[in-house]
């Protein structure tokens, strides 16, 4: 059923275009398709769209930059379409006032969607991004996950709401704060970040707010606080999920109320800042065992963006190794290349570590490799021993990582049913009884009290796991 409504589609690909207008022939009345800029230009002399698709790539400019100028009306909503899936591309579709931004190769239900929304209701104009402003700001990949990640962004770039970034250790959390900021409406204004893991929970009141002369043992002068450090800017909170019950109480007051007073001051002082947290702890089990307030969480949570690991994004690893060559080379270390056997290496890599690992073996390669081209011997040798990398990991993270991995590989051998918990149940309380019993050198009374259970209990299953106390 069509609805009146006209559709101009600018895509140079005749295969896109084509299925394009098969799958939306339905949703308006007159459907316009072009190839370029110049017969895009054409019709749009003569012609007022409802809606515009467009591709960015086109063979005589840039889809996006010549839009502006041309006598659209800034009411007309826009879709940009591209396979130059970065941030950059987000940033700029934004900056547009475009209505949505579809990586290729796109969802067709999702376009399908994205157009009936937008030819119910014309898009408001958007505010101008500083496209000349507008660069990767340090994010690399092009994989789905990192898309939903850049189309957030670009999302953000027009208010001032706040943020938390979830995601592993070493995802690169602080890159998209960052970001955030550098693309939004505080960009002129400092960014200032504070890890609340670091901070002795004593202090952290007077590192967030500030302190006045004689405030406390040692405050031999004021301080400026964080919140005053960053205004006009960007608060980073990083490893919210740290902060201390007694610290989020102060936190949750100042973003309702959006004022602060320093430690051992009665002034109240603006929080002028707009607030980015990132954690890699799951806040809602945080939330769910007392050791974060639910009201705090939701202030927080405003605008979610979940980072993938990188073992669910190993497309994208090619194209971050040449950005760490790329960077180390600035910073003075050797160029290199990376053998394809190297590289194959590298994407088949779990990376606990995430792009923190990734980084770090790279930068290694290029001053431990003695030729130009790294060889898969080089990569082998360096990931043995990437204790480093390793260790940038929870352990806890790694635990389930490797449960996961076991699971998989078992279904995936036919495992019989009603077996597969007995078996898992008896790995783990083997590895665990033997790693208790050699810390309390085969006692087995202790080892029991450690973990809480009864001294028979254990005997038992050390005997049906054939374990000997005194050679665990």
């Amino acid at each position: 059923m069509t609805n009146g409504k006209t559709v101009l589609l600018v895509e140079d690909d005749p295969a896109i275009a084509l299925i394009i207008r098969e799958t939306l022939v339905d949703e308006c009345g007159t459907f316009a398709s072009v190839g370029s800029i110049a017969e895009r230009n054409a019709w749009l002399a003569d012609h007022r769209p409802d809606l515009i698709i467009t591709d960015v790539v086109l063979p005589d400019g840039d889809g996006i930059d010549s839009l502006p100028g041309v006598g659209v009306d800034p009411a007309t909503p826009v879709i940009v379409l591209s396979a130059q899936n970065t941030l950059d591309t987000a940033v700029r579709a934004t900056g547009i006032g475009s209505y949505d931004y579809l990586p290729k190769p796109f969802d067709l239900e999702e376009l399908t969607a994205s157009v009936r929304a937008a030819l119910q209701r014309r898009a408001e104009p958007a505010a101008k991004a500083d496209a000349g402003q507008a660069d990767s700001h340090g994010l690399v990949g092009r994989a789905p996950a990192m898309q939903a990640v850049y189309r957030t962004i670009a999302r953000l770039a027009s208010n001032d709401l706040a943020v938390l970034i979830l995601g592993e250790s070493g995802t690169g959390k602080e890159v998209v704060a960052r970001a955030v900021h550098a693309t939004g409406l505080r960009r002129a204004g400092p960014f200032v970040a504070i890890n609340m893991a670091a901070i002795p929970r004593e202090l952290i009141e007077a590192e967030l707010f500030g302190h006045e002369k004689g405030a406390f043992t040692g405050a031999h002068s004021r301080n400026a606080g964080r919140f005053e450090q960053a205004a006009g800017g960007t608060l980073f909170l990083d490893e919210i999920g740290d902060m201390p019950l007694e610290a989020q109480t102060r936190l949750l007051r100042v973003l309702q109320s959006n004022e602060y007073s320093t430690v051992g001051g009665s002034q109240a002082l603006r929080a002028d800042v707009r607030v980015v947290a990132a954690t890699h702890r799951d806040m809602r089990t945080l939330v769910a065992d007392g050791r974060f307030r639910e009201d705090l969480f939701y202030r927080l949570n405003v605008i979610p963006v979940t980072l993938p690991p990188l073992r669910d994004r190993r497309s994208d690893i090619a194209a971050l190794v040449r950005h760490f060559v790329d960077a180390g080379r600035h910073s003075g270390l050797p160029d290199r290349q990376f053998a394809p056997a190297a590289m194959q290496m590298l994407e088949r890599h779990d990376w606990p570590g995430n792009v923190r690992e990734l980084g770090n073996v790279v930068q290694r390669l290029a001053v431990l490799s003695r030729d130009t081209v790294v060889t898969a011997r080089d990569v082998q040798a360096v990931l043995h021993d990437n204790i480093d990398g390793v260790g940038t990991a929870e352990p806890a993270d790694l635990l389930a990582r490797a449960v996961d991995d076991w699971a998989r590989d078992q279904m995936a051998e036919g495992a019989a049913d009603g077996d597969i918990h007995e078996r898992l149940e008896a790995i783990v309380e083997a590895a665990l009884f033997r790693r208790i019993l050699r810390e309390v050198r085969g006692n087995q009374l202790e080892a029991a009290r450690r973990l809480g259970i009864n001294r028979n209990t254990l005997r038992k299953r050390l005997g049906q796991l054939d374990i000997d106390p005194a050679h665990p």
